[in-house]
């Protein structure tokens, strides 16, 4: 606790989040404890509430960070212009999901308390991986389904969480599935096509 005035606010918040992400990295959401990030950087628990103003504040800026290097990392994988961008975005779900459990699965298992809203700030901050699914979808779809994109992506992505969840908790070895990523794939391409994509 004896680096009170050595950080400015922002610096402070940042060193917070930072701090807090690598623990959630290591711990994951049910062992993560904000008084052990109080101890890493050497200050009080207190002054972590009073930059961010409540655990569940703290834990939803933790994964939306989490957010923002998802979108970065599909972003990167898209960058290399993969001839099946489609297919390459359902891989990048399981690659970054596969690779970064924890901080993948806190953005799940974190819920706010009843009533509580999810700060605009950080609603807009995480809507970034949605807008890529989005983009994605709409440029293979006809000009005349367009619209509906944002709706079709929505569905997409939960039906690759499924898949990608089953996969990474031994559902699907239970089941005797052994190529959940293909399935994944071919279910989003079914689902494309009926919506009228070229694939």
């Amino acid at each position: 606790m004896g680096r009170r005035s050595d950080h400015s606010r922002e610096e402070l918040e940042a060193l917070i989040l930072e701090e807090g992400h690598r623990h959630m990295a290591e711990v994951g959401f049910a062992r993560f404890s904000s008084r052990e990030v109080a101890k890493r950087i050497g200050y009080s628990v207190g002054t972590l509430y009073n930059v961010f103003g409540s655990y569940d504040r703290l834990v939803v800026a933790i994964n939306t960070r989490t957010f923002d290097q998802w979108a970065a990392f599909l972003e990167k994988r898209l960058a290399g212009q993969p001839q099946d961008r489609i297919a390459a975005l359902v891989e990048g779900y399981f690659q970054f999901a596969s690779e970064n459990t924890n901080i993948w699965m806190a953005i799940y298992d974190h819920r706010l308390p009843p009533g509580v809203a999810m700060p605009e700030d950080y609603a807009r901050q995480r809507a970034g991986l949605t807008e890529v699914v989005v983009r994605e979808v709409a440029a293979v779809l006809p000009p005349s389904a367009r619209d509906g994109a944002p709706r079709l992506a929505r569905s997409l992505v939960a039906t690759v969480h499924g898949h990608c969840t089953f996969a990474l908790n031994g559902s699907f070895a239970l089941l005797g599935e052994t190529a959940p990523l293909e399935m994944a794939t071919a279910r989003v391409k079914e689902s494309l096509r009926a919506a009228g994509a070229r694939l």
